[in-house]
């Protein structure tokens, strides 16, 4: 028996000071799903939200290249995105081979944190332009701090401008 997997993606959006904080996925549709957090154990659902994410290239240089993630424009997004582009809100998505069949049965592939820097709308979507963390501290956005936690160990060859 072979098992097919697909490629899915789970996004944490949450305000600078940790107060408001949305789970998503955008593979089981009408249905939570659950992501456990390998280190500490924690288990959080995600509710379905169909959303795009595109344009992200991650290196061991920590050049990470913009990143874009596409909302229908609804009464759901419409909620939260406004403060969130206002106030530089920061995403963490990540990217994961998911058994279609098992929810608990998927490989984390690449996790993408970033802050949002930019956002455009029309009558049928909400495009957020996402900076990662290196980016975000390079063009001075506002009430970033660089941290171990948000970018990790930065490889010796990163240029950080501090």
């Amino acid at each position: 028996m072979s098992i097919t997997y697909s490629l899915a993606h789970y996004l944490n959006v949450r305000s600078p000071d940790s107060s408001t904080v949305f789970r998503f996925q955008n593979f089981y549709i009408g249905e939570d799903a659950y992501f456990t957090n390998v280190d500490t154990g924690e288990v959080n659902t995600f509710g379905f939200l169909a959303f795009g994410f595109t344009g992200v290239t991650v290196t061991n240089a920590a050049d990470n290249e913009p990143a874009t993630l596409v909302f229908p424009n609804n009464s759901l997004t419409r909620g939260w995105i406004e403060t969130a582009v206002r106030d530089y809100w920061v995403c963490r998505v990540r990217t994961l081979l998911v058994n279609p069949d098992d929810k608990m049965d998927y490989q984390l592939l690449s996790t993408y944190i970033s802050q949002i820097v930019s956002a455009s709308w029309d009558n049928q979507a909400v495009k957020l332009e996402l900076a990662s963390v290196l980016d975000a501290v390079g063009v001075d956005v506002p009430k970033k701090i660089l941290t171990q936690q948000l970018v990790g160990s930065l490889p010796t060859t990163a240029v950080v401008r501090f």
